[in-house]
This record gives C-alpha cells, sequence and structure tokens, in this order.
C-alpha cells in the first residue's frame, strides 16, 4: 500500500504588530511632531516694550495660527483637569475646607477674564524675562479661568451625590483613601466630568481672541493664533478674512472632536452605574483602532512587570528614633487641646472678612464716589436681568434636547458633533455679523445682548442636561417602560430628578458663563462703528479699555457680590436640595 505523503507548506511568521499599531505610531509621530513645531515659537525672544510682528491675514497663515491656539487650548485643559479634581477633591471631603473653598470657587467664577488678564501679566512676564514664555503663560491662564471653574463644579458635584450605596461599599471592604478615589469616586464622576471638560473647552474657545490680545505696559501685543487673527480681520473690515477664520475654526472643532471627545465620550460609557448594558453604547472609529493595537498592551505588560518587580525589591527601611517629651495628663477629666482649629478658622475667616470691608471702604471713599458705586450696583441689576433671561430660555430650550441626545445613543452619534462644533465655535466671531444686522435695522443692542450671551453661555446647560441623561442607569429606564411611564409623567418621575443634580452645575456655571460674556457682548464693534449696552460688562471694558484700574476694581468686585450672592442664596440651597433628595441611592 502506497502511502501518501502530504507536503506542509512552510507558514509565514506571525508580525508581532499589524495595521493599527502602524497607524498608531505614525499618528503619535506626528503629534509630537506637530507640538514641538508649534511649540518651538512659545520661546522666542520678547522683551517689553518690543512689540511682536503683526498677524498677517494672508489665510496660508491660518494652519499654523489655529495650530498655536489649540496647543495654548489643551495646556489650560490639562492644568484645568489637576486643578478640578485637587480642589473639588478638597472641598467634598472636608467639611472645614468647604466652608471656605466653595465661597472662593464662586468668587473666582465671577471674576472675568479680563480682571485676570490684567492682574497676571506682568507677574507672569517677570517670572520668565526675556522669553515670549511668560506672555504664552498669561495667555494661557486666561484660557485657563474660563474653563477650570466648570469642570471643578462638576467634579465637587459628583462627589457629594456619591451613590450611597458606593460609599457603603467601599467603607465595608476598608479601602484607603487612595483606593477608595481611583476605584469608587473618579470612575463614578467620570461621564459628568468628561462632558463638562468637553464644555470648557469649547467655552475657553469664546475667549481666546481677549487672551490672544494682551495689553502690556499700555501697549497691545498680539499672539500668533486664530484669535488674534480675528481681531485684526474686524479692525479691518475684512469679511473674506473672517469667513476664512470660521472655516479654520470649524476644521479645527471636527479634528478634535473625532481625534479626541468621541474617543473619550464611548471610553467614559464603562463608567456607567447599571446592571443592564446599554444595547447601543457610542462608538469611537480611534478608540477601536486603540483597542485593536498591540502596542499599548505590550507596554501595559511591560508596566505592570516593572512595578511587580518594584513592589518584590527589598529596599533598607529608615528608623527615626525619636523621643518626644511626655505630657502629664489631668486625671478625671479629659485633656483639652491646646490648639482649638475651630477658632483659629474662625479668626483668619474674620480677619479676612474686616480685612476686605476696610479695603472697600478706603477704595470707596478715596479713589470713585459713593454715588458711582451705587450707579455700578445699578448696571449690576440690569445685567442680572439678561442673565436671568438667558437660564431661563436655555433651559426651556435645551433641556429637552440635551434629554433626547442623552437617552439616544443613535441620536449621539449624530447629534453630538454637530451641538459641539455649535458650543465650541466662538460665538464672538459671530458679534460683527450681529453688529452689522442691528446697525441696519437700527436695533437695540440692550435686547441684542441677551442673544450674544445665550450664543456662549446655553451649552453649560445643554452639555450638563446631555451627561445626566447618559448617567441615568439603563435598568431604571427599562422599569419605567415597562411601567407605562409617559410623556409629562416620565419627566415628573424619572427625567427630572435624574438629571437635577446636573441641570444645577450647568446653571451655575452658566450663569457664571453669561456674567463673564456680558464684558465682550454688552459691546461689540465693527471697524469704527460701536454698540454699547446699558449694563456691568459695557462698565467694566470701557474701564479696562481706558486703563482705569480703580474702575476695573469697583466693577469686578460688584459682579463678585452679583455671583456669590447668587450662588449662595440660590444655588448653594438647589445643591443641598440635590445632595439630600435627588440622588441615586
Amino acid at each position: 500500500m502506497a502511502r501518501r505523503i502530504f507536503a506542509v507548506r512552510p507558514t509565514l511568521p506571525k508580525l508581532p504588530f499589524g495595521f493599527a499599531d502602524v497607524a498608531l505610531f505614525f499618528g503619535l509621530f506626528l503629534l509630537i511632531y506637530a507640538v514641538a513645531h508649534v511649540g518651538a515659537g512659545l520661546f522666542v525672544e520678547f522683551r517689553p516694550p518690543k512689540v511682536l510682528p503683526q498677524v498677517d491675514l494672508d489665510p496660508a497663515n491660518l494652519p499654523y495660527y489655529a495650530a498655536r491656539s489649540t496647543l495654548r487650548m489643551f495646556i489650560a485643559l490639562g492644568a484645568a483637569l489637576v486643578f478640578s479634581i485637587a480642589y473639588g477633591y478638597a472641598a467634598a471631603r472636608n467639611k472645614r475646607a468647604e466652608q471656605l473653598l466653595v465661597p472662593i470657587l464662586d468668587m473666582l467664577q465671577s471674576v472675568p477674564v479680563l480682571a485676570f488678564l490684567t492682574i497676571t501679566v506682568s507677574a507672569f512676564i517677570g517670572l520668565f524675562p526675556g522669553s515670549l514664555f511668560g506672555l504664552e503663560l498669561a495667555s494661557i491662564f486666561a484660557v485657563f479661568t474660563a474653563q477650570a471653574w466648570n469642570m471643578t463644579f462638576s467634579f465637587y458635584h459628583s462627589m457629594i451625590t456619591l451613590p450611597r450605596d458606593l460609599d457603603e461599599a467601599a467603607q465595608v471592604f476598608g479601602l484607603s483613601k487612595w483606593r477608595r478615589f481611583v476605584s469608587v469616586e473618579l470612575p463614578s464622576s467620570m461621564i459628568g466630568l468628561v462632558w463638562n471638560a468637553m464644555m470648557s473647552f469649547g467655552g475657553g474657545w469664546f475667549f481666546i481672541a481677549a487672551s490672544e490680545a494682551i495689553l502690556v505696559f499700555k501697549r497691545q501685543v498680539t499672539l500668533p493664533g486664530i484669535g488674534s487673527y480675528v481681531v485684526k480681520a474686524i479692525d479691518e473690515r475684512n469679511l473674506p478674512a473672517l469667513g476664512y477664520a470660521s472655516l479654520a475654526m470649524v476644521i479645527v472643532i471636527v479634528m478634535v472632536d473625532q481625534l479626541f471627545w468621541r474617543p473619550l465620550v464611548a471610553w467614559s460609557e464603562k463608567f456607567k452605574l447599571e446592571r443592564s448594558a446599554s444595547s447601543d453604547p457610542p462608538t469611537s472609529w480611534v478608540l477601536d483602532l486603540i483597542r485593536d493595537a498591540k502596542l499599548p498592551r505590550t507596554l501595559n505588560r511591560v508596566y505592570r512587570r516593572f512595578l511587580l518587580r518594584w513592589r518584590r525589591v527589598k529596599w533598607p527601611k529608615l528608623r527615626l528614633h525619636l523621643r518626644w517629651p511626655k505630657l502629664r495628663a489631668r486625671t478625671g477629666a479629659k485633656r483639652k487641646p491646646f490648639i482649638n482649629g475651630d477658632l483659629i478658622f474662625g479668626a483668619v475667616l474674620g480677619a479676612l472678612v474686616v480685612g476686605a470691608l476696610w479695603v472697600g471702604t478706603r477704595f470707596v471713599t478715596q479713589e470713585v464716589a459713593l454715588r458711582e458705586v451705587g450707579s455700578c450696583f445699578w448696571l449690576g441689576f440690569i445685567t442680572f436681568l439678561r442673565v436671568a433671561a438667558l437660564l431661563v430660555v436655555a433651559t426651556v430650550v435645551w433641556t429637552p434636547v440635551g434629554v433626547a441626545i442623552g437617552f439616544n445613543p443613535r441620536l449621539a452619534r449624530v447629534a453630538q458633533p454637530v451641538v459641539q462644533i455649535m458650543a465650541s465655535y466662538p460665538s464672538n466671531f459671530l458679534f460683527p455679523l450681529v453688529t452689522l444686522l442691528l446697525l441696519r435695522m437700527h436695533g437695540s443692542l440692550n435686547w441684542g445682548a441677551i442673544v450674544l450671551m445665550a450664543l456662549g453661555a446655553q451649552w453649560y446647560i445643554t452639555f450638563n442636561c446631555i451627561a445626566g441623561a447618559m448617567a441615568v442607569p439603563t435598568d431604571l429606564r427599562e422599569m419605567a417602560s415597562n411601567m407605562g411611564l409617559r410623556g409629562p409623567a416620565l419627566w415628573k418621575k424619572l427625567i427630572l430628578p435624574a438629571i437635577f443634580p446636573a441641570w444645577i452645575t450647568g446653571a451655575v456655571t452658566a450663569s457664571g458663563g453669561a456674567w463673564n460674556a456680558s464684558i465682550l457682548a454688552e459691546v461689540v464693534e465693527w471697524g469704527n462703528h460701536k454698540l454699547v449696552a446699558t449694563g456691568l460688562g459695557a462698565y467694566l471694558t470701557q474701564a479696562h479699555d481706558a486703563n482705569d484700574i480703580p474702575r476695573v476694581v469697583l466693577a469686578v468686585s460688584v459682579m463678585c457680590v452679583f455671583v456669590v450672592g447668587i450662588n449662595r442664596f440660590v444655588w448653594r440651597k438647589l445643591y443641598t436640595l440635590a445632595e439630600t433628595r435627588y440622588r441615586l441611592a
């Protein structure tokens, strides 16, 4: 019987990498190269009163200008993320610190970006003499102030409304503070933090023009960027240049959304608190590419092996023998502490309040007439009415839209990029068009300012409602569907209680954003034409343009009084209601 001989084909060795690894490698290489190339411009020589080269309106320069502005935005976002987590954690986990940190946060939110620029420019230039990096840091810090407060409020609110079952589970398992933070507290706040970071990033574009045209020693210095490009286009009434800048802005927003925010939104879906998974979760081609690549998993294995070997190393222990003097305790009674912490905290807080009142009284009596102070408060009340009207209209219009996007993943795939573009597009780029329209219609900016303020502030409510709706567990939504809840009953029993904490965060930050936006919305220009509305924002803008420091301080102080007062007497009570009644048990 003949034997059959089967030829065995030699198999090609399996490559340790695939297409995803190649794409990921080249993507990271291009990113590092772009950051290094664009970042080199941050460290050129600059010695005031030297003036930097003027921005060129040639459209060929727009890619570089857009890259410079985007780099500033991401640096500010990273700093805002670190600040938000550290500040929000300290305020939520220390009741004594909360009494001081939350009012400070309210006050910082109310301070306009122009005030931060006025105060910090000289300090940053002094830190880096002879280099443009100091001025760049001042611009980045201004963008940071437009991003940080919204994210901080979101993380702080997530911490104080942590579901009780997670809190009890962390206590039962005896988790340390660090393990509790990385395993329970940070994951439970991830969805809200991602969406608020997205909104903060978009809100930062609103102030990019103001942060790139800085007043240094009474001379305006313009940093290369898309914001300064738009400022020059407005000054020269160059509509084609404004159109090119708008097109470049849309391209940047779409690229950032696809390459950064969409993967983060899809990744954060795994932190959703639910027992049954969503049938149609959000997706991202970039996240799928990263998950298919072998390089991240290989690096993760190398890191874990290194960490394991590091822990196995027996390091010599250093023991310090310290002898403390023994104090004789009183018998029959508990020894009182030598220093009373509450007494010291109250004394320091009281000293700060008294000092602030003394400085304020001296300022009013010596620098500004008392009558003008009363007039400034009246202007603040007019701006407050605009802010209140904005909040009501934005809540009625955008809350249903946010809930629909958050409850419907298929709609979210289409609507999220659209909403992201609308929220990230700097609305002050549209101010010249609104100015032209008002000039032709002989309209008043007193009413038009509400629309201009809404263009930049309404998205805080939209994004927080989206995040609140996405965080609702799927099993609760399925239970409501099985119970036949529809229409007003569904909103009353499930939707409104579920998104109420997120809406509060959106309303607080929208209120602060509207007060900041009033600075740009109550005074608009197009060439030689200027429209001025009656309000505190216009008062502050005119004082800043005239370099009138006493009146800048007065306007900022009045704005702080309004914002802090509203936060303490309105939003703080609503925060307490959300913490005690509307939280997942």
